[in-house]
């Protein structure tokens, strides 16, 4: 009987700072959100995906990739939106299957408003202890990371492949 892998002394530290850190940052984050913007963190992201989307809009399934989060629980959250006003959806003109999520101008508006208490907590509770060249690591392993996982995830949590019509 083969013996399980096990972590290394360094691999099982690195990977409980990275889960600690990662715990207490959501916590920090979600708290501010709550508090300014009574959004959720996943709320949160779907509407600050929309924002950055050219137009304001992005298809459903886009917005689950994007997010990484089961496409059935991003519509339960962009019900939630779209009762607060802050997204309205529609089917997809190109592609009646497909639905269109797009950020109002409430929506607009409540990202401004969460947008500064936002970036000051990531820059307190993630940035802070850094220096630049910690952060550009950080975002190179992350990144790296990232990419490896999206290549190795089911289909909910990686990119779709598109069709050549689009």
């Amino acid at each position: 009987m083969s013996r399980p892998a096990q972590l290394s002394p360094l691999e099982l530290s690195a990977y409980f700072a990275f889960t600690e850190v990662s715990s207490l940052l959501r916590h920090e984050v979600e708290k501010q959100l709550r508090d300014v913007g009574k959004l959720s963190y996943v709320q949160f992201q779907l509407l600050a995906r929309l924002g950055d989307a050219s137009g304001g809009s992005l298809r459903m399934t886009d917005l689950a990739d994007g997010v990484v989060y089961s496409r059935s629980g991003l519509t339960y959250q962009a019900q939630v939106l779209e009762e607060r006003g802050l997204v309205t959806r529609a089917p997809s003109p190109e592609d009646e299957r497909s639905t269109i999520v797009s950020l109002t101008a409430a929506g607009r508006k409540v990202l401004a408003e969460v947008f500064p208490g936002h970036i000051e907590a990531v820059k307190t509770h993630l940035f802070g202890p850094l220096s630049a060249t910690d952060v550009e690591m950080l975002a190179q392993v992350m990144t790296r990371v990232s990419d490896r996982l999206r290549a190795e995830s089911p289909r909910s949590a990686a990119p779709r492949r598109r069709s050549p019509a689009g």
